[in-house]
């Protein structure tokens, strides 16, 4: 995999990554989008940041003044470019309101805390004065997780980390790292090089997001057949919260009660804010072999992963493209308006680690996958997908800004769960998505539906869903609606509404059904011990 460098540039306000990289699409695809699926160009240009309508903060200037005086005057913002700019997340709704200048849910003000000390006094402050807290790491939330309600509230601060981004210490003899918050995927591994290490977590936000995000929505890389989920990788980790300081994990494991790391993982920062990480690393890899696979059909391909995951050799990467996302070539977004992606399945293989253990794992996983119907495809094939693994998003905003509607959802399952539940996402995705009228004078198109297998496990694995479809009149009212239609099949098929992109607000209310009411009492009983004015991240997570 080509792993970015440190990613210096700030995120794009109204799209992903770094602005330089945003590109409009060729003619001949935008030809393909109107005649396949009725895309048309938006009534109306991208707003201009100078032109997204925010509303008056609301904050008194006294409460201003206090946590101006806790973080430091230098480190409150409340200009309009850094409201703007910690508005929202990444998902594509969140996209559609700031392209069209809506930026209602921005925050009042922005802080940017300097240490644990300076976070608990923040929180007692707004606990204090009934201010809601979103805590703010990279902004790649893809399910609503950065929009509080303000409902009660005083108003809404951002706190955002990015002063916490230290790498604190190195144990090489226990293979694990002391890390703040804020860093950055690239920083991270780049401070962890120096001492011959690497997380192995490089998910498609890597470039942007922080170790606290990976955390705090049990963040899963796409090499976690062999590095594992960010939450196996959490040793230890120190949260603030209104009440006080939560510090949880002594040992690797420990039966010493349940394990209450579990209550911050996965908690998006509903229950307190993650202040610095003990996290397992391991020896930075010699080598790394990426290489293609082609299968005759989905289902030969799923029952190759399976036998990967439950049998071995497991490589470090494993993933299949279903027919449709072969075809169009989006496992190779670099390629994409090139060659198509050709016919079958493309899986992609990788291997990460000595130069012996990669040979070895390789010639096994080959001996397998050609014993079940798999073609060798060579290393081309891996290689352009870990060049264009980043791209993705980019390509995402160039459809936005073409006229349609494009976002991603996944979830997971039990092996023999898998056909069902890939039927049943794609069935209500292509009933609730088309065919629609767009903005423009053309037909709509039933929308295009494209599936991988992303994450294996012995029992089970995630899949990974895009959909591109023509804009309606009211493209956010279009996916909500087809949104809370697919989480309903996905429950309904025995799936979990989210494998790794977390709860947000876009799941809450699935994830209700996913636990059960008592599960939801649970939840509930812990926000109030931790946070009893309910200012952590009101409206996310919890139903």
């Amino acid at each position: 995999m080509e792993i970015p460098d440190i990613a210096a540039q700030e995120m794009n306000w109204s799209g992903w990554g770094d602005p330089a990289l945003a590109a409009d699409l060729p003619e001949p695809v935008r030809g393909l989008l109107r005649d396949l699926l009725g895309v048309r160009e938006p009534a109306r240009p991208a707003a201009a940041l100078g032109e997204v309508r925010l509303a008056p903060v609301t904050l008194a200037e006294p409460v201003l003044a206090e946590l101006g005086g806790i973080v430091g005057p230098d480190h409150l913002r409340s200009d309009a470019e850094a409201r703007v700019r910690h508005t929202r997340g990444k998902s594509t709704p969140d996209l559609l309101r700031i392209r069209a200048g809506d930026g209602s849910a921005a925050p009042d003000a922005v802080l940017l805390p300097g240490s644990h000390q300076e976070v608990l006094a923040v929180l007692d402050a707004c606990a204090r004065h009934r201010v809601a807290v979103v805590p703010f790491g990279g902004g790649t939330s893809v399910v609503g997780g950065l929009a509080a309600d303000r409902d009660g509230f005083a108003g809404v601060v951002a706190l955002d980390l990015a002063r916490l981004d230290r790498l604190l210490s190195v144990d090489p003899e226990s293979m694990v790292a002391d890390c703040e918050p804020g860093l950055r995927g690239p920083r991270a591994e780049h401070l962890l090089a120096g001492h011959g290490f690497t997380l192995g977590h490089f998910p498609q936000s890597y470039e942007y997001a922080t170790l606290g995000g990976f955390a705090a929505a049990r963040s899963s890389g796409q090499a976690s057949a062999g590095y594992g989920r960010f939450d196996d990788m959490v040793m230890g980790v120190t949260v603030a919260t209104p009440r006080g300081t939560m510090e949880f994990g002594r040992a690797p494991r420990s039966a010493a009660g349940p394990d209450l790391r579990q209550l911050v993982l996965g908690s998006e920062g509903a229950f307190g804010v993650i202040t610095s990480l003990r996290l397992r690393v391991r020896p930075a890899p010699a080598e790394r072999v990426y290489e293609g696979w082609r299968f005759p059909d989905f289902a030969a391909g799923t029952a190759a992963l399976r036998r990967l995951a439950q049998h071995g050799p497991l490589p470090t990467v494993l993933r299949l493209s279903d027919e449709t996302e072969t075809l169009v070539g989006l496992a190779r977004p670099a390629e994409i308006g090139g060659a198509p992606g050709g016919q079958g399945c493309l899986a992609v293989a990788g291997y990460e680690g000595t130069a012996q253990d990669v040979a070895h794992r390789r010639a096994g996983a080959a001996a397998v996958l050609s014993g079940l119907g798999g073609v060798p495809l060579g290393t081309e094939p891996g290689q352009a997908w870990a060049r264009g693994r980043y791209q993705a998003p980019y390509l995402r905003d160039s459809l936005l800004a073409a006229g349609a509607t494009v976002e991603t959802l996944e979830t997971a399952g039990f092996w023999s769960a898998l056909p069902r539940l890939y039927d049943a996402v794609r069935t209500t995705l292509g009933a609730a998505l088309g065919p629609v009228d767009g903005p423009g004078d053309g037909p709509g198109a039933a929308p295009l539906v494209m599936c991988h297998v992303s994450h294996v496990y012995p029992a089970g694995a995630s899949l990974y869903f895009t959909v591109v479809t023509a804009q309606a009149a009211d493209p956010v009212a279009q996916w909500e609606d087809a949104k809370r239609r697919v989480n309903a099949a996905i429950v309904e098929a025995g799936g979990t509404i989210s494998h790794h992109h977390g709860v947000g607000r876009d799941h809450r209310a699935a994830y209700a059904t996913e636990i059960g009411e008592l599960g939801v009492e649970i939840l509930r009983a812990v926000k109030e011990r931790l946070d009893p004015a309910g200012i952590l991240n009101p409206g996310v997570l919890i139903p």
